[in-house]
């Protein structure tokens, strides 16, 4: 693809709606506005000015391929996403979680609520183990004027012969029989399957979003209040409530990458990323440390880039203590 300044994504740029009246929103916002990668981002029709981080990112480690599965954490207002959708297309999956409401862009599914919560990481993860939720659809219309819409696999199949779509119909049910089988007969990618394995990259950007103060009258998703910098100015309280988010994701990172998965998180710099960096390292085979040029120089913010994941690593040796 020629890049995302051809996505078909027109986003007209909006000020933060909390905190307009401090001064420090104000100084913030127009800062935003003479900044030259929020310039950018309004002119390739991007959420935000995020997305040249992840474009970063993913020009030196090649993270995205065609056709993967990703998932983006907190990801309002939905940069990161765009970047995901572009680069992975065709035949990708991408869904984004957010506590945030937001219009997700074109080509992503979205989940609104609390990540941290355990029955919102279960909904994602029952998402991921359906193949077909999340996959593009194509719309037609039968010979009876009802429309339809169908995924490619799905439309593949409604081409087959009467043979070939009794075995379809099976698949299903062999697949559901896969754990019941001795792993001995199971492949890799059918055990990981079955054990709930299905993203190929995690992202995650979240921070701890500011309580709405303005905007409650607003109804529509398309102009949603959303967070603008989620840092609270007192360097600790940001650096332990990132440590909290990174852990998590990375928990659920575990849970759901496949072997050869790669892991994105933001974190701000403090005592505690050390430790953070050695969970890293037991489960993935590089992890590199990266402040992007479009990364403000005053901000404290930095991510982590995790490559790889390992085969076979105990959740006790990435999560064990002290």
């Amino acid at each position: 693809m020629a890049g995302l300044h051809v996505l078909q994504v027109q986003v007209a740029y909006r000020h933060g709606l909390v905190r307009n009246s401090s001064s420090s929103s104000k100084r913030w916002q127009t800062r935003a506005g003479n900044d030259q990668f929020s310039k950018e981002a309004r002119v390739r029709g991007l959420k935000s000015r995020a997305a040249f981080k992840l474009l970063e990112i993913n020009e030196k480690y090649k993270l995205f391929k065609a056709g993967q599965t990703v998932v983006d954490l907190g990801y309002a207002p939905g940069s990161w996403s765009q970047v995901a959708v572009d680069r992975t297309a065709p035949g990708a999956r991408v869904i984004g979680i957010d506590i945030i409401p937001a219009q997700p862009p074109k080509g992503v599914s979205t989940i609104q609520g609390n990540f941290l919560s355990p029955s919102v990481q279960e909904e994602v993860k029952r998402f991921l183990r359906d193949p077909f939720r999340g996959q593009p659809r194509k719309h037609f219309y039968t010979d009876d004027g009802e429309e339809q819409a169908l995924t490619a696999e799905e439309l593949e199949g409604s081409s087959m012969d009467y043979l070939e779509l009794e075995r379809s119909a099976d698949h299903d049910e062999q697949n559901t029989k896969i754990s019941e089988q001795p792993k001995g007969r199971q492949t890799k990618k059918q055990m990981e399957e079955a054990e709930g394995k299905m993203a190929d990259v995690v992202l995650s950007d979240m921070s701890a979003p500011w309580e709405q103060t303005a905007g409650f009258w607003k109804k529509s998703l398309s102009d949603p209040y959303h967070r603008m910098m989620n840092t609270s100015g007192m360097n600790f309280r940001d650096h332990a409530g990132s440590m909290d988010l990174c852990n998590a994701a990375l928990s659920f990172g575990f849970d759901t990458l496949r072997t050869g998965g790669h892991f994105v998180c933001k974190f701000y710099q403090g005592a505690e990323e050390k430790a953070l960096e050695t969970r890293l390292k037991a489960l993935f085979g590089k992890v590199n440390r990266e402040k992007p040029e479009s990364s403000r120089s005053e901000s404290k913010e930095a991510f982590f880039v995790a490559l790889r994941r390992k085969a076979d690593v105990k959740r006790e040796d990435v999560f064990k203590e002290g």
